[in-house]
């Protein structure tokens, strides 16, 4: 049993994922240790390690945390993704990556075995290898953007005492507002962003293989200057992996 996925383990797995070694998951034994926090990111992603590098300064001075970044010099080459087997979450910052062999093997054993995970921006069209991801995983269409304009984010009242959203104000994204559509039946929206009489859900969580799973369309590399973001995004990264308070 692990803190992401507290009835299914490995064993449940079906055969041909048994024949991976055990994710590293939280136990209830080391809850109380450091949060360990996989960053896995492209760098041709526009500000992406500039914005990671924001992300791990912010949670280093709320929490006790470990972060591992997994990177490559373009979307397409990014380094071995071994790291992903000792870590509490995994937080996913790129776009149109492909995939192949063993390292798309480990990102679908990870996300089917119940891992804790966090999504930024595009990483809901991310993989070419694996074109139903965002709707499967995350539980939207990624249809496009809207105009290029800043976008307003709220706090949907209904669940404004959900944990990810403690010490988060409304605030001004430089992001353009993304089309997010035909949301999974278990979503829960958490914010709603608003652009010249549009709207659309810009945050929400889910579940998938029983793992905890958040997604937001934010996430322009000037969102990582906003505290009310990094906040969000801190919280999410504990939430996932369903660590106390």
């Amino acid at each position: 049993m692990h803190a992401a996925h507290k009835t299914i383990g490995v064993s449940a797995a079906p055969a041909a994922l048994r024949s991976w070694e055990p994710f590293g998951f939280s136990t209830a034994d080391d809850l109380s240790g450091p949060l360990r926090v996989c960053l896995v990111c492209a760098a041709a992603t526009r500000g992406a390690e500039e914005s990671l590098a924001a992300l791990e300064r912010d949670l280093a001075d709320r929490c006790e945390v470990e972060c591992s970044r997994l990177r490559g010099p373009s979307a397409g080459e990014l380094a071995d993704l071994a790291g992903l087997e000792t870590s509490d979450c995994m937080l996913l910052l790129w776009r149109q990556t492909a995939l192949e062999g063993g390292r798309l093997q480990r990102i679908r054993d990870y996300c089917r075995l119940g891992g804790a995970i966090v999504g930024v921006r595009s990483a809901g069209c991310a993989l070419q290898d694996w074109l139903s991801f965002d709707k499967e995983v995350f539980g939207a269409d990624y249809l496009g953007h809207h105009a290029n304009r800043p976008t307003e984010v709220r706090i949907v009242e209904a669940v404004g005492d959900h944990p990810i959203l403690l010490g988060v104000e409304p605030f001004t994204s430089e992001g353009s507002l993304q089309k997010s559509r035909h949301l999974a039946e278990d979503a829960t929206v958490l914010l709603w962003g608003k652009f010249a009489g549009y709207g659309e859900p810009v945050a929400w969580t889910r579940t998938y293989h029983g793992g905890r799973v958040f997604y937001t369309s934010l996430g322009h590399p000037e969102d990582f200057g906003q505290p009310a973001f990094l906040r969000l995004l801190a919280n999410a990264l504990r939430w996932t992996a369903n660590r106390p308070r």
